[in-house]
């Protein structure tokens, strides 16, 4: 039993102090102080996470604005395609080895992977024009090794902190600020100097992190057993462990179809449909918004912690609808930031909730597997969308599609609260009260 001070007693009679029950004695204590957050392990990771994120943010505008000066529209949406194409086909593998090997190795050699693609193509820029098939074979590399690190990136944040929820709204918080930062600082580096400043610099952003992730050092309890037997055998350990949970499937489900309807179709319709309106500055302030908005709902999440999550973040998706509302609707300037900052903030919400769910209620010897299986059937749905806006603006104006939008994201809301399985999920106990849903197996770090 924790030892109470003199001054948790005040207020209690001679003869309550002098024995107190050990129920008694546990109310005047109060709850136990929440653990520190920012431990050694944490820092490491979060360090990581943080620089590579963004080193991240930045490579959207070179990519448009470097190789789309060099080979197009059509050589961006290749690039960009390959790079998305092999992370899809490969993730399932990535969440496999990161069970069977670590999700620290792994992230460590995906790092060092990503820092030789993107030293290469800043070289490449650096030394005149890169061929195309250079950029193609780079995306493709860049693709595996992202699709290498990912699935253990979000099995890692329960093994660098007991409050997993905090760490995740932490590093919502940090995306956030990357996307609003990387951009810009990519923009003024083309502007003043060249493409290979910029690739020159992500590759370094990925050698701090291997740096910082290859300090981490994970207690031994705390490391999920490594898998053995066949790839084929993992794969389907992951599936059905995956299959096993109604509320992670159904979410998913509908997921999908929000990336094919919402998420997917919504960054080039809303350019389209903004930039024609009020200008290209008044895009860029729509998406400064939204990542204000974001930083708002990483904030928000830090500090509620709902009995059940998932309910309570799809209340946010369902809120996510006056994004493309406020667009459609030919809204002024001040109404469609506010809706920005509206959907920044009710996405990341969702996201925290999410991803603490599905880390607080996977067993930590299959949770890289589990988290592969949900990344891929959530990339899955963005890809199809974005690639299916185009011809559907030859079917309806983008702002009828909008709409379409806007609907899909109400109904995708009202789908997850309408799921009981869904609904129903309560928030797990915090680690650090011996109720954490998983049990760990020693392994080396």
């Amino acid at each position: 039993m924790r030892a109470i001070g003199p001054d948790q007693y005040r207020g209690v009679t001679t003869s309550q102090t002098n024995t107190p029950t050990p129920r008694a004695a546990s109310a005047i204590a109060g709850p136990p102080a929440p653990p520190p957050l920012w431990d050694r392990r944490f820092t490491l990771y979060f360090a990581a996470r943080a620089v590579s994120l963004f080193g991240d943010a930045m490579m959207p505008v070179a990519a448009a604005l470097a190789v789309g000066a060099l080979y197009g529209v059509s050589g961006v949406g290749f690039v960009l395609g390959t790079w998305t194409g092999t992370f899809v086909l490969l993730v399932l593998f990535g969440g496999v080895l990161a069970d069977r090997f670590g999700a620290r190795r792994m992230m460590v050699v995906a790092d060092l992977v990503r820092v030789v693609t993107q030293a290469v193509l800043a070289v490449a820029f650096f030394a005149g024009t890169p061929p195309f098939w250079l950029l193609v074979s780079m995306a493709a590399l860049a693709g595996a090794a992202v699709a290498m690190f990912l699935p253990g990136a979000n099995g890692m944040v329960p093994l660098v902190s007991s409050e997993p929820q905090r760490a995740n709204a932490t590093l919502k918080v940090a995306d956030a600020l990357a996307h609003l930062l990387g951009p810009a600082l990519a923009g003024v580096l083309l502007a003043l100097t060249s493409a290979g400043t910029v690739y020159a610099i992500d590759a370094g952003t990925f050698l701090v992190s291997a740096l910082c992730l290859a300090l981490v050092r994970l207690a031994p309890a705390r490391v999920p057993a490594s898998t053995g037997g066949s790839l084929r055998r993992d794969l389907r350990q992951g599936w059905q462990e995956f299959r096993a949970r109604t509320w992670m499937w159904a979410v998913i489900l509908i997921w999908v179809g929000c990336g094919i309807l919402v998420f997917g179709p919504l960054v080039p319709l809303t350019a389209a449909l903004i930039g024609d309106r009020l200008g290209p500055d008044a895009y860029g302030l729509a998406v400064s918004a939204l990542g204000a908005g974001t930083v708002l709902g990483g904030l928000l999440a830090l500090r509620v912690r709902p009995a059940r999550p998932l309910a309570a973040g799809a209340v946010a998706v369902a809120l996510y609808t006056v994004l493309p509302l406020s667009v459609a609707w030919d809204a002024g300037l001040p109404v469609l930031l506010a809706g920005h900052v509206l959907g920044g903030a009710a996405v990341a919400f969702w996201s925290v909730m999410w991803a603490t769910s599905v880390q607080t209620h996977t067993p930590p010897a299959v949770l890289n597997r589990v988290t592969a299986y949900e990344l891929a059937g959530s990339v899955s749905g963005i890809a199809a969308g974005q690639m299916l806006a185009g011809p559907a603006t030859a079917l309806a104006s983008p702002d009828r599609l909008l709409l379409v939008s806007a609907g899909a994201c109400l109904a995708g809301g009202v789908a997850l609260l309408a799921t009981p399985a869904v609904r129903g999920l309560r928030r797990a106990a915090r680690a650090d009260d011996g109720a954490h849903t998983g049990t760990a197996a020693p392994e080396g770090t």
